[in-house]
């Protein structure tokens, strides 16, 4: 029990007990303002919110981190925008870590050549990606997972290149590092509407 204990927390908007991969840390700073702690590394008393930007967005808005605990501290409107960030850099990071050790192919023809070996683990594709070049790696992509993350400016910038669209993820233990970013980013951002703001 004591050992389950140490690897899940409630979220104190939704009452759930949760595995900590699925929630996102907040800690007190000394000057009551209320700031993540996603890397698990500040010290303090963690508050926990399900890794969601609507339940997030209801933990500010019904002040629950200072009713949780039981003091005035401030969580500002723009601990929305931060998690998002943070997110974003720890996913953007991680490819950057990937492409170093050798566990990512990047651009159209090698990602055709790896899928042809069965070689990936999962896709990444441009947001705003064209629909021509989807169609050549159909055949190969139906039952592969495929995220869309980020623009093809973000990638060039991430990999210091041009036109950077489509990217494999081979199937190695590096994979499961950058997965694990990419679906924290990717579930955090799927509640989040259009136009959505605080």
């Amino acid at each position: 029990m004591k050992k389950n204990e140490d690897i899940t927390r409630k979220c104190i908007v939704t009452g759930e007990i949760k595995d900590k991969s699925q929630l996102l840390r907040f800690v007190r700073t000394p000057d009551n303002q209320i700031v993540p702690d996603l890397n698990k590394k500040l010290p303090g008393k963690g508050i926990y919110v399900s890794n969601s930007y609507a339940l997030l967005k209801q933990a500010i808005e019904k002040s629950l981190f200072a009713k949780v605990l039981k003091k005035n501290v401030k969580a500002n409107k723009d601990l929305l925008q931060t998690v998002e960030n943070v997110l974003h850099k720890n996913a953007v990071s991680a490819i950057s870590l990937a492409k170093k050790a050798g566990g990512v192919v990047i651009g159209l023809d090698k990602v055709l050549e790896a899928l042809k070996a069965d070689q990936v683990s999962f896709l990444l594709e441009a947001a705003d990606a064209g629909q021509d070049g989807m169609k050549k790696l159909q055949k190969y992509t139906e039952s592969m997972l495929t995220y869309r993350l980020f623009s093809i400016e973000e990638l060039d910038k991430a990999l210091d290149k041009v036109n950077t669209v489509y990217l494999a993820f081979l199937k190695k233990e590096m994979s499961k590092m950058v997965q694990d970013n990419f679906e924290k980013l990717s579930v955090f951002l799927k509640d989040k509407k259009d136009g959505d703001e605080f």
